[in-house]
């Protein structure tokens, strides 16, 4: 099973999330794991299960404008750190070029704050509705793992909710791809 994991991360908490499901996905197949600033349009191609994860800002996916005000922040706050390439190109911008799907697998996630949806949003659900208009497959709900503050880290248990949940979503896949 060939798998591609795309996220965007300012702080590194989505990245974490992201390798830690590449971790669980390696044992089901040949992983590929990719930041959205260096995601092509031809990332999914041939892929058997795309894995899509971002930050939450301002109620949903992350904008040119809220990557910069993070970029900003990290600037004024030298105990913050940026990762690589966080103030470029984001999910949005890969959504706009990627090549429809072939009814390919997929299922995405986010990393939020840990409140109500209603109140801190949900880039997840917008990143799911985007892969549902591309004619990606969902094999389950979109998930949110949760950061103590905007900034991270990771809440504590939030890493090990990730294993767990990519071992549902490898078992998933595998029930897909052998009815």
């Amino acid at each position: 099973m060939k798998i591609v994991i795309i996220y965007e991360s300012m702080y590194g908490n989505t990245k974490e999330v992201a390798e830690a499901v590449a971790t669980v996905m390696s044992t089901a197949g040949d992983v590929r794991v990719v930041p959205a600033h260096e995601a092509s349009a031809t990332e999914t191609t041939g892929a058997d299960l795309v894995i899509v994860g971002g930050p939450t800002h301002a109620h949903g996916m992350s904008r040119s404008s809220s990557r910069k005000a993070a970029d900003t922040e990290a600037e004024q706050n030298p105990e913050l750190n940026i990762e690589e390439g966080a103030a470029g190109p984001g999910l949005r911008d890969w959504f706009a070029k990627v090549e429809k799907s072939s009814g390919q697998q997929a299922a995405a996630f986010d990393t939020r704050i840990d409140k109500p949806a209603l109140l801190t949003g949900s880039a997840a659900r917008g990143i799911a509705k985007r892969l549902r208009k591309l004619d990606f497959a969902l094999i389950a709900a979109p998930e949110s793992f949760f950061v103590d503050h905007s900034e991270g880290p990771l809440r504590e248990g939030e890493a090990t909710r990730a294993v767990q949940w990519a071992e549902h979503l490898a078992t998933e896949a595998q029930a897909v791809a052998s009815p």
